[in-house]
């Protein structure tokens, strides 16, 4: 009797999930705005996506308890959330939240409002407004003026149109070219420092 010996399978190693693509705004004081910053989503499934987010805003402005958002552009509102060994509770309020905000909470009870980018908004277009959320220049703007005046500048978001390949490559989770600079704690605690995230 023979016995056949097959190599052993590979073993599959976790893949960590990508960095959040984000920039915040620095507190020097001279912008009161009404935005901290900007998120850029890969997708719309909140279940998946808050965790990567809250492991990069955690440590900047201490642990996050609670986000609501508008459900305009979220399919599924997942009432708890489990991130980094906690759990932060989602809520959803339809017209006292814009729908292109996320609102944060932190177990120090303060607050930050971030600009949401459509997930199939194109890197140039993401780009701009993760600049204008960010920046210190120009009115202090909402959310939704944000989209609406990065649509009538430079037509339509790239969600109505189709993606090159590299775009394609990016927005499911490929590299992200617009800034790869490391989170740094700059500013005092229980406002947000510069941050862009994203590789």
């Amino acid at each position: 009797m023979s016995a056949t010996l097959y190599p052993p399978l590979p073993r599959h190693e976790p893949v960590a999930a990508p960095a959040a693509r984000l920039a915040l705004k620095t507190d020097d004081g001279t912008s009161p705005g009404l935005l901290d910053g900007a998120w850029w989503p890969r997708s719309r499934d909140l279940l998946s996506e808050l965790p990567s987010l809250t492991d990069v805003l955690d440590p900047l402005w201490g642990r996050i308890t609670r986000i609501a958002v508008n459900p305009t552009h979220w399919p599924v509102i997942p009432r708890r959330v489990p991130v980094g060994g906690h759990i932060v509770k989602v809520g959803w309020f339809t017209p006292e939240i814009d729908p292109h905000k996320l609102l944060l909470l932190s177990y120090g009870s303060s607050r930050w409002d971030l600009l949401v980018i459509p997930p199939e908004t194109g890197a140039e277009s993401a780009a701009r407004l993760m600049a204008a959320a960010s920046g210190h220049d120009g009115p202090p703007l909402t959310a939704s003026a944000l989209i609406a005046a990065e649509e009538s500048r430079h037509g339509v978001l790239a969600a109505e149109q189709p993606l090159d390949p590299d775009e394609t490559w990016e927005s499911e989770g490929g590299a992200f070219t617009v800034s790869t600079a490391v989170p740094q704690q700059t500013a005092p605690p229980g406002r947000p420092g510069r941050l862009i995230s994203g590789t």
